[in-house]
């Protein structure tokens, strides 16, 4: 029986990664994928980078086992990563997110969430929660950036 909760944060999840696809695919040509514009600091492709590194690391490979080896400064120090390949990681964060919560044992919803991530603990369905907000932000500033430039 699957678990209400994990079955909405897999929804919101696939939902706003499927938006995420769109997002860069609606830019209107690859190099504006890397263009900033204003106080803006980073381009939609590093945040795209760093938003599939995010959920892969936490949840691909924390909860799911993935084996997923995160770089985070590299999610925001390359430049020039083709549409193509933006797409293929966001194809790559849908899987680990739906293997990822799949694996996850409602009863552990409450627990400490397995890795220290900011100064304090929390439990895993919190860092849920946080996670999926966090993609919603970065994704808003995805459309914003587009529609500005």
């Amino acid at each position: 029986m699957e678990n209400p909760f994990i079955n909405s944060i897999r929804t919101i999840l696939e939902r706003d990664l499927k938006k995420l696809e769109e997002e860069i695919t609606l830019y209107p040509s690859e190099e504006t994928l890397w263009k900033i514009a204003g106080n803006i600091k980073n381009p939609a492709g590093n945040l795209s980078l760093h938003l599939c590194g995010n959920l892969q690391h936490y949840i691909g490979a924390v909860l799911g086992g993935t084996g997923y080896i995160r770089n985070r400064d590299r999610e925001f120090a390359v430049r020039g990563v083709s549409r193509e390949d933006l797409i293929s990681e966001i194809q790559k964060t849908k899987l680990a997110v739906r293997s990822g919560l799949e694996k996850v044992d409602p009863n552990t919803l409450d627990d400490t969430y397995p890795e220290q991530v900011f100064t304090y603990s929390m439990t895993t369905s919190y860092f849920l929660i946080h996670l999926t907000a966090h993609l919603g932000y970065h994704l808003g500033q995805i459309n914003y950036l587009r529609r500005l430039l």
